[in-house]
């Protein structure tokens, strides 16, 4: 994308000249953390280096698919990567961890601190799975020590695709931007039906109330269908949570653990 100042030649978005290959030296070029997304969303740029950029992309979905294809059904659980071990909120994940994980499911996260490793705390507390869709970022993001499995992600959207890809249900704690894009990503592909219609909880009555005033808001509006309200369930408490996720997950899906077979072809 291109903008004219002062009635002068077009001025690219980007701060400097890119390199064709995308300043990465190649497909697996070394970037900093965060610059691959930059990259690719800073506007049009050669063609070799739309090619560079595709095939980074592809070498993010498929590290994840190696990485992932062989848990079990997921939950996956969102929440802020600052919050303290010490935080209600903190204890709160950690038994949610818990309990998804007694119900049979592999607990997924972000991989990173704060909420998400309290959920993966809290399976491996209660001897279940635990695994996360790390991402590279300048500050905040390293995956937690309670990960059975990992993959560490150049790009955003991949990692989203991944998070949603691989679960049936999904816990949203409080957190911040991040978390609250992953829980409209959510509600936008069930309520579009490009996903079955899988249980989304809400956890913090309180913290999301003003979002949740929001949302009535918009079904007041007529911008959403009022039924889509009830795509969210809100509680403070984990068992209801999870009296919730075993009655629209576990039954309407008839889940059971199934593992695929691996490929020696595949290095599997």
């Amino acid at each position: 994308m291109t903008k004219t100042e002062s009635n002068g030649p077009p001025v690219s978005k980007s701060p400097g000249p890119v390199p064709p290959d995308g300043g990465g030296g190649g497909v697996g070029g070394a970037l900093t953390a965060g610059e691959a997304d930059r990259i690719m969303l800073e506007g049009p740029r050669s063609r070799l280096g739309e090619l560079v950029t595709l095939l980074r992309v592809l070498r993010d979905f498929l590290r994840g698919f190696r990485a992932l294809h062989f848990v079990d059904p997921c939950i996956t659980v969102f929440g802020s990567a600052r919050t303290g071990e010490h935080d209600p909120h903190y204890q709160m994940a950690r038994e949610m961890g818990a309990a998804i994980a007694k119900l049979g499911f592999t607990v997924m996260t972000g991989g990173g601190p704060g909420l998400m490793e309290a959920a993966n705390r809290g399976a491996k507390d209660a001897g279940g799975r635990s695994v996360g869709c790390n991402i590279e970022l300048p500050v905040e993001q390293s995956p937690n020590r309670y990960l059975d499995h990992f993959v560490t992600l150049r790009h955003f959207f991949v990692r989203k695709v991944l998070l949603l890809k691989y679960s049936y249900g999904f816990v949203v704690f409080p957190g911040g931007f991040g978390t609250s894009d992953e829980l409209f990503e959510a509600l936008t592909l069930i309520q579009t039906g490009k996903v079955q219609h899988f249980p989304i909880v809400v956890m913090g009555t309180e913290y999301w109330s003003g979002l949740l005033g929001v949302i009535h808001q918009m079904a007041q509006s007529g911008t959403i269908d009022a039924k889509d309200v009830e795509l969210i369930h809100v509680t403070d408490s984990v068992e209801d949570a999870i009296g919730y996720i075993r009655e629209k997950s576990i039954k309407p899906f008839s889940l059971k653990p199934a593992v695929p077979k691996r490929s020696r072809l595949l290095g599997e």
